[in-house]
């Protein structure tokens, strides 16, 4: 069992452990004094894991109804949203009560913004289950939902109470979920570690879980460091989107179907490498990404991306922000006009 402090403005534990699953009423309870819940998942999620989750908030004594909406990144809109408050409002849930987000990245957006704003903020808690959930978007408070505008447009900053992360949860997922998780371990050791990356260059798809404790663990700690340097995204925590803005433009393109965010980030991840760094650096990352059946490439004319960037949150009035790794383990934040970030690209 580990367990990472996250110092913010809110503070909290990561706790990381296997089998955390079952205990996460004792743990939850160590926290929140209250004894009501509503548990947030996916229709996927649900199947296999609320009933574990609610017999051990049940042993705890705290009573949860659970809300199920399609999985996807397609349900993370405001019409889901909605649907949640209602649901909530249904329930009688009161300020002194608390959510519980268990599922991917997807469930902990919708989720954590629906605590953010539900009677002005009510706590949370995040049990993601899978590994993109795990290493990244459970800690540090990013809350949003998509708009016809673009991905992630509509969110607010809002920490939860408390992280649990169970390693055993992750033998359980498709190896492409895996994949779309390594994607943000990889990056994590593009712009932090260059002994994370090397760990990652070492192993690949079919061994991945001989690593999953210790690429969780060094993940939240990287994630941790920087969120605390800079909790509301204003400097060093632009870092932390290296690969996302080509990446959020292929989603965009996609339309969010049959292309995963795990995918759009090693793409971007190359695909800025191979344009701005040595061509060591650049082979090594694409070698190190297609071990984990992730595409370096796209066949998507880049005419037809960048439109996508302008629509990016990382867009100030007619500047862009794109980060580089000129070395494994640095990184650069380079802020551009959007007419020079669409020449230097296509160039």
């Amino acid at each position: 069992m580990k367990n990472i402090r996250v110092n913010t403005s809110t503070p909290y534990d990561v706790h990381i452990e296997r089998g955390a699953l079952s205990e996460s009423g004792k743990l939850i309870s160590a926290v929140l004094n209250s004894k009501k819940a509503v548990v947030i998942t996916d229709d996927t999620v649900d199947k296999l894991y609320s009933s574990v989750l609610l017999n051990s908030l049940e042993k705890s004594g705290i009573s949860a109804d659970v809300f199920v909406f399609p999985h996807g990144e397609q349900s993370k809109n405001l019409q889901t949203l909605g649907q949640i408050f209602d649901f909530l409002c249904e329930k009688g849930l009161t300020r002194s009560d608390f959510l519980i987000a268990l599922g991917g990245g997807v469930v902990g957006d919708i989720t954590g913004f629906a605590a953010a704003s539900y009677l002005r903020g009510i706590e949370f808690v995040q049990i993601p289950t899978t590994l993109l959930a795990q290493v990244d978007s459970s800690v540090g408070g990013k809350t949003a939902i998509d708009i016809k505008g673009g991905k992630n447009l509509v969110g607010a900053f809002k920490q939860p109470a408390l992280v649990i992360c169970d390693s055993d949860i992750l033998r359980t997922l498709p190896e492409a979920e895996l994949a779309c998780g390594m994607a943000e371990v990889i990056k994590c050791g593009m712009i932090r570690d260059k002994s994370l990356f090397e760990l990652c260059e070492s192993h690949n798809i079919s061994n991945i879980h001989e690593i999953t404790d210790e690429i969780v663990y060094t993940c939240v700690d990287i994630k941790r460091q920087v969120v605390e340097n800079d909790e509301f995204d204003r400097g060093e925590r632009f870092t932390l989107n290296f690969g996302h803005t080509l990446g959020h433009a292929i989603e965009g393109w996609h339309n969010y179907t049959n292309y995963t965010h795990g995918m759009g980030v090693a793409t971007g991840m190359c695909l800025i490498t191979r344009r701005f760094c040595s061509n060591d650096i650049a082979e090594r990352l694409e070698k190190c990404v297609e071990a984990y059946k992730l595409p370096v490439s796209t066949d998507i004319p880049m005419s037809e991306l960048l439109p996508f960037c302008s629509k990016d949150k990382k867009c100030e009035s007619d500047s862009i922000s794109y980060i580089v790794c000129p070395e494994i383990g640095s990184v650069e934040i380079r802020r551009v006009t959007v007419a020079e970030f669409y020449k230097l690209m296509e160039g």
